[in-house]
């Protein structure tokens, strides 16, 4: 095999997403290399990443065992498969964590570490092209026996994610030879009718998607039209009984209903995004209408019916999964951190797809508040659910309860790795192009091509855009729906823009012109819809485009389970600089117990005795919702809250989004 190897010169920061040339698009991501985070909130987070989460992974994957496997099914050792069915996914998305990494910091250990794990990929691939260690090990020579489970796919899927990143970003094809190999041996096998040697396909499909937008990404980058006509089968194939007939249950693996004809998303959370995510990729290179409308479709009613404020997804513990639409528990929810990954992954693709503000919108929330609160503030301890209530007695499952803080691996270990490529990616997600035009969505201290940007965001609302080379250039600004009131400042003067738009400046522009944005980041309170039981009587806090929580670690004389609220009381700011790496908190009157008793039974009625003295409507279920005992004593008290995703770095603790409205 011939690798091509890096040099400094041609590391390039990500763009995860290239579509072709010929694609259906209405805005295009910036070329490799035109974006690169330089300074602020995010270059934190992508140094911590990349020096101790990244190069720390590697250890944490030679000890739980993902390379022995790699390495028995080379040949190289002998013994029985470790860990879970898909433990090359984890391998595959830390080394796609290495290429971005390399681009973003070019590095020579760095190198070393990507060409030693892709040496041992391509000893371990079967000559014909499969490659996946455990089924090579367990299997005994047998493949594809139960696809509904064994991840097979999946893992490629990946595995043709980290080669495309790793040629992108350092030029070597080592990797992607590998893929390529794997990719062709997959179009022999599934799909309609017969390979051309003649030899029947199968028609059968994952059970976990993500080889839909793998083969799409490396028919991108290698211009191979059969793997995206086999991506395009995949999206297709599911909801036709398939996974049924195999003894499946299809609305877990997003299999009842055709995906151009489903309404919305159901099953398990993560694998549904990802189906999702790979059908927009099929359908911006297709020109596929239906199928993109479709999408739309299912993203808006998931954002509408079955996304926690922090846009966290998945409802239920049991099976991981989205629940009834408003079904949203705020102590028992789900929202796992690859969810959030898969989310704003389509909402990338469709921002792409429409140019439609609202998905850059949904990024936003899902980067700052389910995304991030899935790893610690040090960049090496990881949540693999997200609830938004953490109670004083925490249910405690020792591989993912938020009950034992942030753990640095897990036995299911597909959050960290994945976690470790967003970040290392998350330069080519800032901004796109189009004929004439660059469009900022989300803001960054950064580079980016014509303009540079310098900004305290999120904490700060003020943004300050410099062009960088002279002559046209049509501006766009995405104007933050939440910002109620925005001034644009620039060589034009003084503008107002629309709340949830995307502002375009267009004119000539000289190197050193500068627009000034300020963005109205007055805290505000939320309520939920009534249908979403679990929030009902309280309210959730935001400002700018974090949600905030209440932590137990910075209450006195009171405990967070025991707060409420005021609707309409002031609450103030502070900036402090020396917590939890520079945060805004807000204080937020409310009242709590002066001390809390214990009753016989927790129950009590509203008329008659030990109800009669207070003045309440019984038919009214909101005037009594969360309203305390008669006989306890209130006390006047201020809560402190936190951006929600910096809590548990300080132990975990009790913590609630929603907070109880006094009464």
């Amino acid at each position: 095999m011939t690798t091509t190897l890096a040099t400094d010169s041609r590391a390039q920061t990500a763009t995860p997403v290239l579509p072709t040339a010929d694609a259906h698009l209405a805005l295009r991501p910036l070329p490799t290399g035109d974006a690169r985070i330089t300074g602020g909130f995010w270059a934190l987070r992508q140094e911590r990443n990349g020096r101790d989460a990244i190069r720390g992974g590697y250890a944490l994957l030679e000890t739980a065992g993902n390379f022995r496997n790699l390495r028995i099914a080379a040949g190289l050792e002998e013994g029985d498969a470790t860990g879970p069915i898909f433990m090359d996914s984890d391998i595959a998305k830390w080394l796609e964590a290495v290429a971005w990494e390399y681009g973003r910091a070019p590095s020579d250990d760095l190198l070393e570490l990507q060409r030693e794990v892709t040496a041992l990929y391509a000893r371990a691939q079967a000559d014909d092209g499969y490659l996946d260690s455990v089924q090579q090990i367990r299997g005994k020579g047998e493949r594809y026996t139960d696809l509904k489970w064994s991840h097979e796919l999946y893992c490629a899927g990946h595995l043709y994610q980290a080669a495309v990143a790793q040629h992108r970003a350092t030029g070597d094809t080592g990797l992607l030879d590998v893929a390529i190999r794997n990719a062709d041996h997959l179009v022999r096998t599934f799909g309609d009718g017969a390979a051309p040697d003649g030899t029947p396909r199968t028609a059968d499909v994952d059970g976990h998607p993500v080889v839909e937008m793998g083969l799409v990404e490396l028919y991108r980058e290698t211009g191979n039209r059969d793997y995206l006509d086999l991506a395009h089968w995949f999206v297709d194939a599911r909801g036709h009984g398939i996974i049924e007939r195999a003894g499946g249950e299809p609305t877990y693996f997003s299999d009842r209903v055709p995906a151009r004809r489903a309404t919305t998303v159901e099953g398990h959370a993560v694998r549904a995004v990802y189906l999702a995510a790979g059908a927009v990729d099929v359908a911006i290179e297709t020109g596929d209408t239906e199928l993109l409308t479709a999408s739309e479709r299912q993203f808006a009613d998931m954002m509408a019916t079955k996304a926690f404020i922090t846009g966290g997804l998945g409802a239920r513990w049991d099976w991981e999964a989205f629940g009834d639409p408003y079904e949203l528990p705020t102590d028992r929810g789900y929202a796992e951190t690859c969810a959030a990954i898969g989310g704003i992954q389509w909402a990338w693709r469709l921002l792409l797809a429409t140019g439609k503000p609202v998905y850059a919108d949904a990024i936003e929330r899902l980067l700052y508040n389910a995304f991030l609160a899935g790893v610690s503030l040090g960049g090496t301890e990881y949540f693999y659910v997200n609830p938004l209530q953490q109670r004083d007695h925490a249910h405690q499952d020792e591989n993912r309860s938020p009950a034992h803080g942030r753990r640095g691996w897990f036995d299911c270990a597909c959050c960290p790795p994945n976690i470790m490529r967003t970040f290392a990616s998350l330069d080519g997600y800032l901004a796109t192009a189009t004929d004439g035009g660059l469009q900022l969505h989300q803001y960054a201290t950064a580079d980016l091509g014509p303009v540079s940007v310098e900004t305290g965001y999120p904490h700060d609302g003020r943004v300050v855009v410099t062009v960088t080379a002279d002559g046209p250039l049509a501006l766009g600004l995405r104007i933050p729906s939440w910002s109620d009131t925005t001034t644009v400042t620039g060589p034009d003067g003084v503008q107002s823009a629309a709340p949830g738009s995307l502002h375009v400046i267009d004119r000539d522009w000289t190197v050193g012109d500068t627009v000034e944005l300020v963005f109205d980041t007055t805290p505000h309170r939320y309520v939920a819809d009534a249908r979403i039981d679990a929030a009902r009587g309280q309210v959730a806090i935001e400002r700018g485009p974090l949600v905030y929580a209440v932590e137990q670690a910075d209450q006195q004389g009171f405990t967070v389970d025991d707060l409420t609220v005021d609707a309409g009381a002031p609450i103030t700011e502070e900036r402090q600089d020396d917590l939890l790496d520079g945060v805004v908190t807000l204080r937020v009157p409310g009242r709590a117990p002066a001390e809390h008793a214990q009753a016989a039974w927790p129950y009590r009625r509203l008329d008659g005795p030990g109800g009669a003295d207070r003045a309440v409507d019984a038919t009214s279920v909101d005037d009594v919702a969360g309203a305390p005992d008669p006989a306890t004593s209130l006390q006047d008290v201020t809560a402190t809250a936190v951006p929600y995703y910096a809590w548990a770095n300080r132990g975990a603790a009790p913590m609630r989004v929603w907070l109880p409205l006094a009464r």
